[in-house]
């Protein structure tokens, strides 16, 4: 049998692993390395148009499937294309190997051609990044990166010479036994001491949820019926926490609606749960907290705690649910849930009237119409931008859909990547982009990976020429809107030109029938939909503070439409409180 060289050694950890694929563009540097994916069955290069694609694809991946995932560049510019994807994945606690290919070993530090020092550069956006300087250093390096990225759920980098990949693998390396999944954790016996006296010592408790509350479902259901409390969410808990809770009072934050902020800063305490809400404008200052989280750094660093909680979600309500006291009283959260009824009323109407005869389309009711046709297991990118804004409001969480975005890290261009490594990991289930014009025009190349490998994603693309959301932050800041104009093709007939089905919509009246034809398309589908550039209406009242383009007074501007099936859900809640 010949004898493995470095590369090849690489490949089989990385399938040892659970990685099924590598997205990546192929190079000199990498040449070792691809060519032992070849040779791999088990495992498949997936060719991208961009690296930045093949970072955003393998975050993407990791967090539909909650497994490892990897992806590669050459050398230099190659390696460097990743780094934008590779923030986002980090940031979104997504487990992600990155491969960066290094010029030839002899020549680092000496200004050769490409040549740029990889283990330095991504250091901020992983947990670890190191260069494998020797083959005597696989395959423990490569093992260390793996534990990082699952045991921390982020990024891990291993940058590796292309003359090294070529060289034998070490005789009779260690091969130790690897982690592929997390443990929970469980909190301290003195800080659930706590959190429970806390809990029972207030009147009135509101519970603020994120991603952190991902399989705590039934947890926090059954820990807000115990204590009557109100939950609101920041928008990565929406997919989490918002569907069958007869306790929730919306979303909090830039996107926000309906009371999530009134019950947050109404209660007595606040228990913030898996959420690492990043804009503390929206936090009270003058009720107490307690935070529970996974990740012991962020605890407390966007507001003051009074108790901080070092745990797994789920774990730390199964300890609290028994102990805490049963609350009777009922008055602050059917306060709460009325508030939010009546905030969602208030503006349900306002971009439902006439829509079906409204040019430019309202974007509001493309997002509606897609939320009524999509599968009950659609996997939903979302391009950063106003696309956010309609996914928030318009797109219904059951359980087992997903929606997907740059949440964190805010980046342009992410959903089309995205899509891929969504589409990657089950081609039998329904993937579409809700992409903006802006975004998809800034990555539109991988629009052929679709193409070329066969992938049915459906693109829906929310075209107002603009750059949407960057106009709103001008007029805000009382600037005129100034570089922010696309001047686009018909991106139907771009997709059409490439191999796909394309087919431009500029009536409401052909919506439906568009999107059900796209839908329903056995291969990859792009449906340009001509939208409303002045969709966000302007409240009468603008105050001095709202100049401020992310302060609280911002959110008083933005989103003054409608909440989609939202309001349905407020009503049904409804019922059973007594008339206030």
């Amino acid at each position: 049998m010949a004898k493995q060289n470095v590369a090849e050694q690489f490949v089989d950890i990385l399938v040892r692993a659970g990685v099924e694929r590598l997205y990546g563009v192929v190079g000199d540097s990498l040449n070792p390395v691809v060519d032992a994916v070849r040779r791999n069955s088990a495992i498949d290069w997936v060719h991208v148009r961009h690296e930045e694609s093949a970072a955003f694809a393998a975050g993407a991946e990791a967090q539909i499937t909650g497994r490892l995932t990897a992806c590669a560049g050459s050398c230099g510019p190659g390696n460097l294309h990743l780094i934008n994807g590779l923030y986002d994945a980090h940031r979104s606690m997504a487990p992600v190997l990155a491969l960066a290919s290094q010029i030839p070993s002899g020549e680092i530090g000496l200004g050769y051609f490409q040549e740029t020092h990889p283990d330095r550069l991504f250091q901020e956006c992983s947990h670890y990044s190191e260069l494998i300087s020797s083959p005597k250093q696989m395959p423990r390096l490569l093992q260390t990166a793996i534990q990082h990225a699952v045991g921390r759920s982020g990024v891990s980098v291993v940058s590796l010479p292309g003359d090294i990949a070529a060289e034998p693998a070490p005789e009779k390396a260690a091969e130790t036994a690897l982690v592929t999944s997390r443990p929970t954790v469980r909190p301290g016996d003195a800080e659930v001491d706590e959190l429970v006296r806390l809990i029972d010592a207030a009147d009135k408790v509101t519970l603020f949820c994120g991603s952190g509350t991902a399989g705590a479902h039934a947890e926090v259901m059954e820990f807000a019926e115990r204590i009557k409390s109100p939950i609101g969410h920041a928008l990565r808990g929406k997919e989490w926490i918002q569907y069958d809770n007869r306790f929730d009072v919306g979303m909090s934050g830039l996107l926000g609606y309906g009371a999530a902020y009134e019950a947050t800063h109404e209660c007595d305490l606040l228990i913030l749960l898996g959420t690492d809400f990043p804009y503390n404008a929206f936090l009270p200052d003058d009720v107490k907290i307690a935070q529970v989280d996974v990740r012991p750094e962020h605890l407390g660093r966007r507001s003051k705690l009074d108790l901080a909680v070092w745990g797994d979600v789920r774990e730390t309500l199964r300890c609290l649910i028994p102990r805490v006291r049963e609350k009777k009283d009922r008055r602050f959260l059917d306060k709460m849930l009325k508030k939010h009824a009546d905030a969602l009323e208030g503006v349900v109407n306002a971009y439902t009237r006439k829509v079906e005869r409204h040019v430019p389309i309202h974007p509001e009711y493309v997002a509606s119409v897609l939320d009524e046709l999509a599968d009950d297991d659609t996997v939903f990118t979302v391009d950063t931008g106003m696309c956010n804004v309609w996914a928030a409001r318009y797109i219904t969480p059951n359980g087992r859909r997903r929606v997907i975005g740059s949440f964190s890290h805010g980046s342009m261009a992410n959903a089309l990547p995205m899509a891929i490594g969504a589409q990657f990991t089950d081609r039998d289930r329904q993937v579409v982009s809700m992409s903006g014009d802006g975004g998809f025009a800034m990555l539109m190349g991988d629009f052929l990976t679709l193409v070329q490998y066969d992938l049915p994603v459906k693109v829906v693309l929310f075209n107002n020429s603009s750059l949407g959301m960057v106009e709103l932050e001008m007029l805000v800041a009382g600037l005129p809107s100034y570089g922010t104009t696309n001047k686009n093709p018909d991106f139907a007939a771009v997709a059409r030109a490439c191999g796909a089905h394309g087919v431009r919509v500029e009536k409401p009246k052909d919506l439906a029938k568009a999107l059900k034809g796209a839908l329903q398309h056995r291969g990859p589908a792009l449906v340009d939909i001509v939208t409303d550039p002045n969709a966000l209406s302007i409240p009468p009242r603008i105050s001095a503070e709202m100049v401020t383009g992310f302060a609280l007074s911002a959110s008083k501007i933005v989103l003054d439409g409608g909440v989609g099936r939202m309001v349905q859900m407020a009503r049904s809640n409804l019922r059973n409180v007594p008339r206030l």
